[in-house]
């Protein structure tokens, strides 16, 4: 019943954090991730403020290359842009100690990885964004990048993956977004932590609704991120998560 986030920034030098990959290691100081081979399950080891997590992750479908080939536009200026890519389907077990207290954990895990030299361009205000693990084994990731007049950018986009990996690109005009509900962040930032998403292709309408409507980031970045389920004619059929920017 209560969300928990951290972050660690730290200079790669000297051995404090870094990356290698044959095989795979990266570390921040004790937080590890790492892979002795291809075939073996990466391993996660965190120990946070408050909480710590320790998991085995096989990637399931595979990596999903978002955009163009792994090139996702955000804006008609040049170099707005980033690299992006997915690992929507991790198969992931393992436990989260809380308040001295481990508990078993297994599920699904999503793996994001996305770096470029720019963010919001200056007619951007901010964003909604949304990576849902449907059960029938599709994958939907979408980001509505909104303007400072109100309007959609025409930059928004996303893709819908089917179980066995192939991947659909979604565009603005390939899916609806209505807010259904607000909470107020006690530091003035306003979100939306439910939503109608029409996939109009597919004649399909998701409501998006956050598990816990507090689940904003207090961290560097103040931002909204966490745990939401997927609703379809009533039932549940899926979970994921949502990444909003403030209104």
């Amino acid at each position: 019943g209560k969300h928990l986030a951290r972050e660690r920034l730290v200079r790669s030098g000297p051995g404090l954090a870094g990356v290698e990959t044959q095989p795979l290691r990266v570390w921040l100081q004790d937080w590890r991730l790492r892979s002795d081979d291809d075939g073996s399950p990466w391993r996660l080891d965190i120990d946070a403020d408050g909480f710590s997590l320790q998991l085995e992750l096989q990637p399931g479908v595979g990596v999903v290359l978002q955009g163009d080939r792994g090139l996702s536009q955000k804006s008609a200026r040049p170099g707005n842009a980033s690299y992006y890519y997915s690992l929507p389907r991790m198969q992931s077990r393992g436990s989260i100690t809380v308040d001295g207290e481990t508990h078993p954990v297994n599920g699904l895990s999503w793996f994001d990885r996305e770096w470029g030299t720019s963010a919001l361009a200056p007619e951007q205000t901010g964003w909604d964004w949304f990576s849902l693990q449907l059960d029938n084994g599709q994958s939907l990731m979408f980001y509505r990048l909104r303007q400072a007049d109100g309007e959609s950018d025409p930059h928004s986009a996303g893709s819908l993956v089917g179980a066995d990996g192939s991947k659909q690109p979604l565009r603005l005009g390939d899916v609806e977004l209505t807010p259904l509900e607000w909470w107020d962040g006690p530091n003035g930032n306003r979100y939306p932590v439910a939503w109608s998403l029409r996939l109009k292709q597919q004649q399909r309408t998701l409501i998006v609704r956050a598990v816990l409507p507090d689940q904003e980031m207090d961290l560097s970045v103040r931002y909204w991120e966490g745990a939401v389920d997927v609703v379809e004619n009533g039932l549940p059929v899926g979970r994921g998560y949502m990444e909003l920017t403030g209104y």
